[in-house]
């Protein structure tokens, strides 16, 4: 009794503890299933465990020959024992009735006495091994591939060959890849004995590495393959004595590409032969592979390399390299490494319940990637809504049905072979419940929540629990009409509501609920029926789709409107698609017909029409399928050929035309054919069906005929092939035996060709068909040519030179080829003659384009008149420049007539020279053409730069300095920055600009015992270099000491340098003048200036004459410096006039400032009073910068070269953005000479830039020349003069008159206006901004005499220091920024005159000398500055 209970109490536990295992595996949603292993069991338990169930033996692939017996292995391991049956190619075998094959009792499968046969192939195929145990399931084995060897045949056959002593020998013998393994050789019809020096490759190939004489004799090889033994012909062998001279290295056999699985062996095959005897080694993947210590790679006979167990390290290319010191030769092979599947992951047993979701997992590798499959019970599983290949290679089962049990297989297939691994799934009876109440069904289920894909299902607690805190669910749910139902788990107890996913529109599904606690299920609910929603209301389907060909290109398409649109239809989208192809093409269509052109001739396609509403494309109508209609084939029949059969009577063959030109039914063929001698007379003979040949009989004897065909459909007749020719037969020859041996042949040996003669055979009665020449090294089967039975000479071309080639001859007919004649010859050396030099090119000439390129072309007078190149020549072209004088050539190939030649120096000359070349042959050089490169703005500043202080005169310095080392042109000036605080912005330095290439300059007038900071920028015609770093220069503390120039450390940004009193580079004015003095000064300067004024008005207007002519000039205002044509040399603008009675005086307004004549601080005062300019702009804004030009008048020359010392300072502010450009123009009567000159300048600058004038009391503006007569009639680009400065206004443009030599004129802007108009246009006035010092501004002189140096140019900041000049008095004018708010002024400029008259004009002032007149006034002016100076010094 104790024992009974306690068995009953186990037995309890246990299965307590498996419900509650259940219900765990339950409550985990898609995953509740056990995986491999046995559930635990228990005394009295049913529960059942996975079974055994494996093969313990496969069949593999394997080969047999014909009439041998067969044995392909298979056995099973199960409890009970399975049943064993075999599938051939996919189809069970019926083993009972079958007398050859039966089953052994292992499950082997026996083939007795296999049948193969041309016809009859009913044993070779791919078996499978089935396994079966009823009521457990199916297993099914890897497949195995049966072959049988067919019926040996020859590919290549031995050929007679000869080598030379101690040389290789090389005999093909190719059969059926199958029967390679059954070929042996024999040597004089004994068995050949294969040991290390002779070898047979896996190809059959017979190698002998270092032939003796004991080699020679005839040579075959035997093919045993269970039937009688196949002989190929049989082949001599000769042993040649060595020649003792060398003869060219080739291959006897080279290494071909092979595949090969892992495990397997490779045999690279490598023969070479020549004298002296060749080497080899092999590489691979340019590695040099070590044969001597590996233990895997051999080295065979002859040189081929054995690698054995290959391994995927083995993959890659190999190089056979053989030499023999004298030349070296090279070929090379692909090995290809294939592998088996193999199982990376097996799938697993399984344990479920029904309507549960369960995976197999299969993962594989192998090389080709191997392809899945999955077999259920031995039946393949097709992929459905419930069965899904997941994740590549796994199956997924959803919705469990107890049909669902059984054994599932993973097969696993690549080229190389096919592996299979299963694993058994068992689905489990639900645990009956324990003791104690269940839960009854779910309450109000319902579906709150329905879309097109998922629906939410909510429910109450059952009756029996209120609470239902402790409880589970489980949603079960299938599609209406479908046994397989599905099952969704709540995620945590007491949830009551679930989302079933990924559902299909439109459908209706069926859902119940199950309400689970600590004893077991509960009650189902009630099924509701739920229906999913359709998707966005799309059109139906089009109805009534048809289509029909209406051409043999196009096809007519109509359909009709869906009968559900869900709206308006927006328009149709027809799809249509070739039969056979996957490639489908659409158009959209509006209407409801189209029409398709451009399709195949009688091709079928497919057409399907989708309508379009505005939520997007409805539902696909059925495909419907027509074919074009058919046409005349358009291609002719192919491979048309002839043979003569008798004197009266030639059979023609030809192959239809391709398939994609027949364009229908080819209904027969028309076959034309005509005498060659009289072409005209055609006859015709029609072939039906498919019929490919025919017999064109009744012919005349010995009688060339022409032949052509042409192919036919029911709509006519395509095109024809070309003619081809045949000729009877004189009389009737036999053939029924091959031709005998050719009577003679003869071979004239050439450099690179042997000249082969034959005669026919003797016996003349036997069909000649053509003739096979058969030629190579040594041996005469490296190459074969078929010539025509006509011919008795051929000549072989591309043979090498002192070569000895054995020559083959034989006759053929369609019975085979008779006997061979031999003969053999060496062609002759080749010798080298001198080529004759080819003509140079001629015309060889030099474009500039650039800075630094130039084209260079030339003709060739060897070519055609037309100048085409055809072959393959080439040109040379060679370039270099003079300096340095050791300068090397530069070479560049170019095979047109032209060439770009770049990377050169700027304005450099080079010289050039082309020869042309063809093959061997080059001509000399070229006569040579020379090109100087255009300048380029200089790329690197002036050097050197050094700052001294003048002796005797401490507030005047000199700086020094050296030009560019990469000017890259004629440096036409310099421009010095200097200033008192590095850091200042570089438009708050002042300017002193150098014309012309001085290397030195003197500053005056600089504050004593002050820093100064000086750069220099170098220009040239193309715009302005980068500036030097800065020279600090500190000025004297007294008249008596020496300052000293120093590169500039660095400061840092912060660094403020000591300054003077007032922020003067010049000092300010704090000489020790009393007020009364200052008075003086003031009145003597306007007493001055009134006498001035009157003087000019007077002296102008004595000098008003007949001859003088309005002048009219236009400007560009740019960003950056002009650009011209040709060189500054070649530039002479010419002077532009305006009649000084057409001016009248207008008066300045007065300047804000206090004391504009007395103003001495260029540098200015504070940051507002200039628009700042970005200091990131370095030497690319600097390049551009300051860059002005003006153009002088012929007529100052006299008075110009008198002044050449006095050089105004001047500042230069920059705006950083374009301003409203402002015109200030003031007539003057320029002292300089009776015209008026008005010069303005352009500034270069990041944005256009314009003069300003500071306010002055003087109603007048002021000229400006820019040459330096230094420099001759030199033009000065874009510079200011060192001899006056403009006070005149900012630039306007205008382009009414242009440069002769393409050159940006300077602008001479006046604001004039006609006497008798009564009109006064309004003159435009700026505030003073910065000025520097004026001529006129009293100031004092140093101690002692004045003096002057006229050593070097200066900037004389006091009149009297040139005391022995004519006074320019002119007031110095300042560039800075002007106001934005200032609407351009209008500007009336005169026409110019015409170039011719300009010209006339400038040669007529030239000649011209200075007038009586012009030399009094200015004496008198003279001497009213001498007394002003005296007041000045008293």
């Amino acid at each position: 009794m104790a024992a009974a209970r306690g068995a009953r109490r186990l037995l309890s536990t246990s299965s307590l503890w498996l419900c509650c295992l259940l219900l765990l595996g339950r409550r985990e949603p898609g995953a509740a299933a056990a995986r491999s292993g046995s559930p635990p069991q228990s005394p009295g338990a049913s529960i059942r465990t996975f079974t055994p169930f494996y093969f313990l033996v496969e069949p593999v692939d394997t080969l047999s020959v014909r009439g041998s017996s067969v044995i392909l292995n298979c056995s099973a391991y199960s409890e009970p024992s399975p049943k064993i049956e075999w599938k051939k190619d996919g189809t069970f075998l019926n083993l009972v009735s079958d007398d050859r094959r039966q089953l052994l009792p292992d499950g082997s499968l026996f083939i007795s006495n296999v049948v193969h046969s041309k016809h009859n192939k009913p044993d070779e195929g791919y078996y499978q091994c089935v396994a079966t145990v009823e009521s457990l399931g199916t297993i099914v084995s890897r497949t195995a591939k049966l072959t049988v060897a067919g019926l040996p045949r020859f590919a290549s056959q031995p050929e007679p060959s000869s080598a030379y002593a101690g040389n290789n020998a090389v005999l093909n013998c190719e059969v059926n890849a199958d029967l390679v393994s059954f070929v042996r050789w024999e040597q004089n019809r004994q068995p050949l004995l294969l040991d290390d020096r002779v070898i047979k490759l896996p190809s059959g190939t017979l190698v002998i590495s270092n032939v003796t004489e004991g080699d020679e004799g005839l040579y075959r090889c035997v093919v045993e393959s269970g039937g009688p033994p196949k002989y190929s012909d049989e082949a001599e062998l000769k042993v040649l004595p060595d020649p003792e001279i060398t003869s060219n290295l080739m291959f006897l056999k080279q290494p071909s590409s092979l595949v090969r699985v892992i495990g397997q062996s490779a045999v690279l095959p490598c023969v070479a032969s020549g004298l002296p005897t060749p080497t080899i080694r092999w590489m691979k993947n340019e590695e040099a592979l070590d044969t001597e210590s590996s233990e895997r790679l051999v080295l065979l006979a002859g040189g081929s390399l054995d690698i054995s167990d290959v391994t995927e390290d083995d993959a890659g290319t190999y190089f056979c390299i053989a030499d023999n010191g004298n030349e070296t030769i090279e070929a090379q092979a692909e090995l290809t490494v294939q592998a088996q599947p193999e199982f990376l992951k097996q799938p697993a047993n399984i344990y479920a319940h029904e309507s549960m979701d369960i995976v197999f997992e299969c993962e594989v590798t192998g090389k080709p990637t191997p392809t899945v499959k999955w077999v259920k019970n031995g039946d393949m599983v097709i992929p459905s809504d419930y069965f899904k290949i997941v994740k590549e290679h796994n199956l997924q089962v959803l919705g469990l049905v107890k049909s669902d049990e059984g054994f599932y297989q993973c097969i696993a297939e690549n080229d190389v072979g096919n592996t299979q691994a299963g694993a058994q799934l068992i689905i489990l009876e639900h645990a009956p419940a324990t003791t104690g109440p269940l839960p009854s069904a779910p309450r109000d289920v319902v579906a709150s929540l329905v879309s097109t894909r998922f629906i939410k299902l909510t429910w109450r607690t059952p009756a029996s629990d209120p609470h239902g805190d402790n409880l589970t669910y489980s949603v079960f749910y299938t599609k209406e009409g479908i046994a397989r139902e599905r099952v969704e788990n709540t995620s945590h107890p007491g949830d009551m509501q679930v989302t079933i996913q990924n559902l299909m529109p439109a459908t209706v599904y069926i859902f119940r609920v199950m309400a689970q606690n600590k004893h077991g299920s509960g009650e189902s609910s009630a099924p509701l029926r739920v229906e999913t929603q359709p998707e966005v209301q799309l059109p139906g389907p089009a109805p009534n789709i048809r289509a029909y060909a209406s051409s043999p290109t196009s096809i007519i398409v109509t359909w009709e409107t869906p009968l559900s649109g869900n709206g308006e239809i927006q328009n149709y989208k027809l799809y249509y698609m070739e039969k056979g192809t996957d490639k489908e093409q659409d158009v959209d269509v509006a209407s409801h017909s189209y029409t398709i052109n451009g399709l195949k001739k009688y091709t079928e396609y497919s057409f399907r029409v989708v309508a379009y509403n505005k939520h997007g494309p409805g539902v696909s109508t059925q495909d419907v399928a027509v074919r074009t209609l058919s046409d005349v084939p358009s291609a002719a029949p192919q491979n048309l050929s002839v043979e003569v059969r008798n004197s009266k009577s030639i059979v023609i063959h030809w192959q239809p035309p391709p398939l994609a030109t027949q364009n229908g039914q080819i209904t027969g063929y028309k076959i034309r054919y005509r005498k060659a001698s009289r072409k005209s007379d055609v006859t015709e003979t029609l072939v039906t069906g498919t019929q490919l040949s025919q017999l064109i009989e009744g012919l005349d004897r010995g009688t060339e005929y022409n032949f052509r065909v042409a192919a036919l459909t029911v709509n006519g007749t395509g095109p024809a092939t070309d003619w081809l020719s045949a000729e009877t037969f004189e009389s009737d020859l036999d053939e029924t035996r091959v031709p005998e041996v050719p009577s003679s042949l003869h071979v004239r040996p050439l450099v690179t060709s042997i000249v082969v003669s034959w005669t026919p055979p003797e016996n003349q009665n036997i069909v000649v068909r053509g003739y096979a020449i058969g030629y190579g090294i040594g041996s005469p089967h490296a190459q074969t040519i078929k010539v025509d039975y006509k011919q008795r000479y051929y000549t072989i071309e591309n043979l090498d030179p002192s070569s000895h080639y054995v020559i083959t001859l034989k006759a053929f007919n369609n019975v085979g080829e008779g006997i061979p004649l031999y003969e053999s010859a060496v062609t002759r050396p080749h010798t080298v003659p001198d080529p004759t030099p080819m003509m140079p090119p001629v015309g060889v000439q030099a474009s500039i384009l650039s800075h630094d390129t130039i084209r260079i072309t030339w003709a060739d007078n060897s070519l055609p008149k037309h100048q085409k190149i055809t072959d393959s020549r080439y040109y040379t072209v060679r370039w270099k420049t003079n300096i340095p004088a050791n300068t090397k050539y530069k070479n560049a190939n170019a095979t047109t007539l032209n060439y770009l030649v770049t990377g050169l120096k700027p304005n450099t000359l080079y010289e050039f020279s082309v020869m042309v070349t063809k093959g061997r042959r080059s001509s000399t050089w070229s006569m040579t053409a020379h090109g100087t490169t255009f300048e380029l703005v200089p790329t690197s500043p002036p050097k050197d730069v050094t700052v001294v202080s003048k002796e005797g005169k401490p507030r005047t310095i000199i700086v020094n300095w050296q030009p560019p080392s990469e000017a890259n042109g004629k440096i036409t000036g310099y421009i010095i920055y200097y200033s008192t605080d590095v850091n200042a912005e570089i438009h708050d330095w002042v300017i002193e600009p150098v014309v012309g290439n001085r290397l030195t300059h003197q500053i005056q007038e600089l504050t004593l015992d002050t820093p100064y900071y000086f750069k220099i920028q170098a220009r040239n015609s193309k715009g302005m270099g980068p500036m030097s770093e800065a020279v600090q220069f500190r000025t004297p503390k007294a008249s008596g000491s020496a300052g000293k120039g120093s590169r500039l450390p660095d400061l840092g940004s912060d660094y403020k340098p000591p300054m003077s009193g007032s922020n003067s580079p010049h000092g300010s004015p704090t000489s020790p003048l009393d007020s009364n003095m200052l008075l003086v000064i003031i009145v003597s300067v306007g007493v001055i200036t009134i006498v001035v004024v009157v003087i000019i008005a007077v002296f102008c207007t004595r000098r008003t004459t007949s001859h003088q002519k309005k002048k009219r000039a236009a400007c560009k205002s740019v960003n950056g410096s002009h650009k011209y044509k040709g060189n500054s040399k070649d530039v002479k603008p010419p002077d532009l006039w305006i009649h000084h009675e057409r001016l009248e005086l207008k008066p300045i307004d007065k300047s804000p400032d206090p004391n504009p004549i007395m103003t001495d601080t260029p540098i200015p005062r504070n940051s507002q009073d200039i628009t700042p300019v970005d200091n990131s702009m370095d030497s690319s804004i600097h390049q551009r910068r300051n860059s002005y030009r003006g153009h002088e008048s012929e007529d100052s020359m006299s008075t110009l070269a008198g002044r050449r010392g006095m050089r105004p300072k001047m500042m230069m502010p920059f705006d950083s953005q374009p301003p409203q450009p402002v015109i200030s123009a003031h007539p003057i009567h320029s002292l300089d000479n009776p015209h008026h000159h008005f010069h303005s300048s352009s500034l270069a600058s990041p944005a256009r830039s314009h003069l300003y004038h500071p306010g002055s009391p003087w109603p007048l503006g002021t000229s400006m020349s820019l040459s330096d007569r230094a420099n001759s009639t030199e033009s000065v680009r874009n510079t200011p003069s060192t001899d006056t400065m403009p006070a005149s206004s900012s630039q306007t443009c205008c382009t009414d008159h242009q440069d002769p030599e393409g050159a940006t004129s300077s602008s001479y802007l006046a604001s004039s206006q006609e006497e008798d108009s009564g009109q006064s246009l309004p003159t435009a006035h700026v505030r003073p901004s910065h000025p520097l010092k004026s001529f006129a501004v009293p100031a004092i002189p140093p101690p002692g005499p004045p003096t002057y140096d006229p050593a070097l140019p200066s900037t004389p900041l006091l009149s009297q220091q040139a005391l022995n000049h004519h006074i320019h008095a002119v007031k110095t004018a300042s560039i800075g920024t002007l106001g934005r708010s200032r609407p351009p002024m209008p500007v009336v400029v005169p026409s110019a005159p015409e170039v011719q008259e300009t010209t006339r004009m400038l040669e007529d002032s030239e000649s011209s000398s200075e007038p009586d007149e012009l030399t009094k006034e200015m004496a008198h002016l003279e001497g009213l500055m001498k007394d002003l100076n005296a007041i000045t010094t008293a």
